[in-house]
């Protein structure tokens, strides 16, 4: 074998390693990490990080509230069954939830427990990188992860991206299985990605995401995780806090008190 097939073969090696960590964002310390979103127009960043605490302990079994409101006020379908399941919060295992965590001498409670999970809104987040339109992108002004539905083709590449199964797609017409349509908020369309978006358009309105609002327990807390003054970073300082699959280097923005 010449030099110059050793040195091509070399290079397309190369080459398939970093589609490989564009594809799932793991290559720690690498060019790809420092890549930013970009924002859809062209505000300058504000130094806001907008994140979320959940405390694990004031979660009450069986309390789907959080959840219901969610997907009330966004218009998310129910489709009875997994197959078709579009979810932007929901309940799942310890295990499920926490897959790198160790199960050793940890308690009943805990492993039979049902913990929240949402979008993440990474810091570094992987889905923007795979989105080929930009219908996914991170907010300059604050740091949410949203979509914009107009721009979304369908390709799933965000879905195969994002390691919390954050995202479901619309194979099916999503309004014939919505309850009650909130006029408030835009109804999907077959074929398109949707997700939590930190109740954004509440936001607007000085209003605190409904998940928030909605817990009776007042397990969920919003706040900028950038402000060292802030409830949630108060929360941080007193707590011992777990972030999910944080070592893949995403930097989720939600936090779970356990």
């Amino acid at each position: 074998m010449n030099e110059n097939r050793r040195e091509f073969i070399r290079k397309t090696g190369l080459g398939v390693l970093a589609g490989i960590g564009v594809a799932s964002g793991i290559i720690p310390g690498s060019s790809f990490e420092k890549v930013s979103a970009s924002p859809a127009h062209g505000d300058e960043a504000t130094g806001v990080r907008l994140g979320m605490v959940i405390d694990t302990r004031k979660c009450r079994d069986g309390c789907t509230r959080c959840i219901d409101v969610c997907h009330e006020v966004h218009n998310v379908p129910d489709f009875k069954g997994t197959k078709d399941e579009i979810k932007w919060i929901w309940k799942d295992p310890y295990e499920n939830v926490f897959p790198g965590e160790s199960l050793q001498f940890l308690s009943e409670e805990t492993k039979e427990g049902d913990f929240i999970a949402l979008c993440n809104h990474c810091d570094n987040p992987p889905c923007v990188r795979a989105c080929p339109t930009k219908a996914t992108f991170k907010r300059n002004w604050d740091g949410i992860v949203t979509m914009d539905y107009h721009r979304c083709i369908g390709c799933r590449f965000c879905m195969a991206a994002c390691p919390y199964g954050a995202r479901s797609f619309n194979w099916r017409d999503p309004r014939p299985a919505i309850k009650k349509i909130d006029q408030a908020y835009p109804t999907r369309e077959r074929g398109v990605v949707e997700k939590c978006n930190f109740c954004s358009e509440r936001l607007s309105q000085n209003m605190k995401p409904a998940c928030v609002a909605e817990c009776p327990e007042g397990a969920l807390t919003f706040g900028d995780l950038n402000d060292p003054h802030s409830e949630v970073r108060e929360l941080l300082k007193n707590n011992h806090t777990l972030q999910r699959k944080s070592e893949l280097g995403t930097r989720p923005s939600v936090f779970y008190i356990i």
